[in-house]
């Protein structure tokens, strides 16, 4: 009996540590923490693209002379334009660039300024009495660089630069004097060009973006107008040209790399909790 009792103690004993193995220790249950938003700054940058412009501008004529030849007289004299106005009017560009980095961009552009009426009254030889009336167009070509300052949300404003040239075209010039109307044939020419640039560009999609800004144009001085009998050549002293911009650039690779990450300005991705894995302990 007693080795009877012995052995089944043996037994149990042996049975309780095989069943204790067997038995995996389970660590806690770790609770994940909820998912957070984290800011990645997306930059309209490292591309090509492409735009179209519309403006209403005022130009600023700068004046104008003219040469003058009396009856008998061989030496010319020279006179001046008493007033002279152009009226406001609209013009149309496209042009190419490349987003260089976040901050700076580069471009070429065209910008056809649609015909105006100009009207003035001429100097010394015609005092009040003479009116002179005509029109002109313009197509400037300009080599452009901006500078983005900043950007908040969709808005990057900057500032910007260009120089190139501008083809002035004159109509015919028809001077007025005691209602006699003489017509001087228009000159057209090439003239020294540069302007100043300040806006700020709204992103629309992760390809368009809208430009709204101020433009000034500086253009050189040329000649006007062309001899008829009496007086000519004609040389306008240049324009001052204020305009009121807007436009679209559409950016090739958009939503690529670092072009312009898909989104807008600044995007939040949401990017999950994941705990460290547990290794699981035996006893």
């Amino acid at each position: 009996m007693t080795r009877a009792l012995v052995a089944g103690a043996a037994l149990m004993a042996m049975a309780g540590q095989a069943l204790a193995a067997d038995i995996m220790y389970e660590p806690p249950v770790v609770e994940a923490p909820p998912v957070y938003e984290a800011p990645v700054e997306t930059g309209n940058f490292g591309g090509w693209y492409i735009r179209g412009d519309v403006d209403y501008h005022f130009t600023g004529w700068r004046g104008g002379d003219y040469i003058t030849y009396g009856a008998g007289v061989v030496e010319p004299g020279t006179n001046y334009f008493r007033t002279g106005a152009l009226r406001p009017t609209f013009s149309a560009g496209v042009g190419v660039g490349y987003q260089i980095n976040k901050y700076f961009r580069a471009d070429l552009t065209g910008d056809y300024f649609f015909r105006t009426t100009f009207n003035g009254t001429t100097g010394d030889a015609c005092g009040n009495i003479c009116t002179e009336v005509g029109s002109m167009s313009a197509i400037l070509l300009m080599a452009n660089a901006y500078a983005h300052i900043g950007t908040w949300g969709r808005f990057s404003p900057y500032v910007g630069a260009g120089i190139g040239g501008a083809r002035v075209s004159w109509g015919a010039l028809q001077n007025t004097n005691a209602g006699v109307v003489t017509e001087h044939a228009g000159a057209t020419n090439w003239r020294f060009a540069w302007a100043g640039m300040v806006g700020t560009t709204v992103c629309l999609t992760d390809k368009l973006d809208l430009d709204v800004g101020y433009r000034y144009t500086r253009i050189a001085g040329g000649r006007m107008f062309e001899y008829a009998p009496q007086a000519g050549p004609g040389f306008d002293r240049g324009f001052n040209v204020h305009e009121a911009r807007a436009g679209l650039r559409y950016k090739f690779g958009a939503g690529k790399g670092n072009w312009n990450g898909g989104g807008c300005g600044k995007k939040h991705v949401e990017i999950p909790y994941e705990p460290e894995p547990v290794v699981p302990i035996y006893k």
